[in-house]
This record gives structure tokens, sequence and C-alpha cells, in this order.
């Protein structure tokens, strides 16, 4: 198992389009893909389970991965959101 937080930047946070993109990510991967935000634990292979846990801009959350492939899929998903999940952010994020 590997693991690493990221931080959520869009602006509207996990609704359903990046919710896809996200879940698109997850599904290329056969390790098991678990985000948790608070209490939440979120199937990253599910759009549903995802737009549901209705994570917020400026939310931490943290990526668990577990199986085979896990630090590809690890990697693949904390790029995908760091990256805005194909929507960017409109206001840069402060460095410091």
């Amino acid at each position: 198992m590997t693991s690493a937080e990221v931080k959520i930047i869009n602006e509207s946070g996990l609704h359903l389009r990046p919710a896809g993109v996200l879940t698109q990510t997850c599904i290329r991967f056969k390790s098991e893909i678990i985000l948790y935000y608070g209490e939440r634990k979120i199937i990253g292979k599910s759009v549903l389970n995802v737009m549901a846990a209705g994570v917020k801009k400026g939310s931490t959350v943290r990526v668990e991965c577990s199986g085979i492939d896990e630090e590809e899929a690890l990697k693949a998903v904390v790029e995908a959101i760091s990256s805005g999940l194909g929507e960017g952010t409109s206001t840069p994020e402060p460095l410091f």
C-alpha cells in the first residue's frame, strides 16, 4: 500500500466533470484506489461515490492505492488532481 495527500484546486470542488476525470484515471489501474476526505472513505472508481463526498476547493484528500500497480496508480491520481482534473484553476495557488 502507498499513499499521499493532495489539495483540491478545482473552483467547484469535485463536481460531475472532475469526478468523471478522476474516476476514468482510477479505472485504468488494477489497484484498489481509495480517497479519504475527513471521515469519508471514497472509492476512486465510482463517480457517484466521488461526487457524493462533497469535496470542496482547498480541501486535502489522502489517496491510498493498494495492488499490483499501486505506485503508478498513485502517481497518476495525484498528478490528475494536482493539475485540476482537466479544469485547471482560475487563480494561481500561493507558493508559500
